[in-house]
């Protein structure tokens, strides 16, 4: 499970979609949300949507693996279809906040991968959310006043990356990616290989 984290606006989602459009071993983990669907997002894609309501029940039933909210919306993992998703072999990319990241790693501690993004600098942080025009400026606010506590979260990450330059960016999460899976606990089939090798 490799977790990508950041404030709004320094670059996890440009990067996770990156990521995804490049190696077809990680696939997007997709979690459930009460928030409104969004133009051009596709359920089962983006996000299972749902209401409070299922999203309560849901809870309940101990059918996440972690949730949280944000901005006073609801987000869940689905525990069923990442544990299976697991056994038989795939690597899962969250883009999920500190909270959930917690939560993940305190549940499947040995195959969790933590990098959380920081950007380069407060007002390059305001600028970028800004300039998306997605958000109005009460929104960018809320996003700006939450980006401090996410950032004092920084060193409960394996890593840290700061996004000054995207593609160099890139580069360092991909090249953590690719060490994180030669690690020999996650080289699955190695103990018979090597054991080929000694007879």
């Amino acid at each position: 499970m490799f977790i990508l984290s950041s404030p709004s606006g320094a670059g996890k989602t440009t990067i996770a979609r990156r990521i995804l459009a490049q190696d077809d071993e990680i696939r997007l983990s997709v979690s459930y949300t009460t928030r409104p669907i969004r133009l051009g997002e596709v359920e089962g894609k983006d996000y299972y949507f749902c209401d409070k309501a299922e999203f309560e029940r849901k809870v309940e039933a101990g059918d996440f693996l972690e949730w949280a909210e944000v901005f006073g919306h609801l987000y869940g993992t689905p525990k069923a279809e990442l544990k299976a998703g697991l056994k038989s072999g795939h690597d899962y990319l969250f883009d999920i906040d500190w909270q959930g990241t917690q939560q993940l790693y305190q549940r499947m501690e040995v195959d969790v991968v933590r990098v959380f993004l920081l950007p380069p600098s407060i007002g390059e942080l305001q600028r970028r959310l800004a300039s998306r025009g997605t958000d109005s400026a009460d929104v960018v606010a809320a996003r700006m006043a939450r980006a401090r506590s996410e950032i004092s979260h920084w060193d409960g990450y394996d890593y840290v990356v700061i996004n000054d330059d995207i593609d160099a960016c890139f580069d360092k999460v991909t090249g953590i990616l690719h060490s994180e899976r030669m690690r020999r606990a996650r080289q699955t089939g190695l103990v018979d290989f090597v054991r080929e090798l000694m007879r």
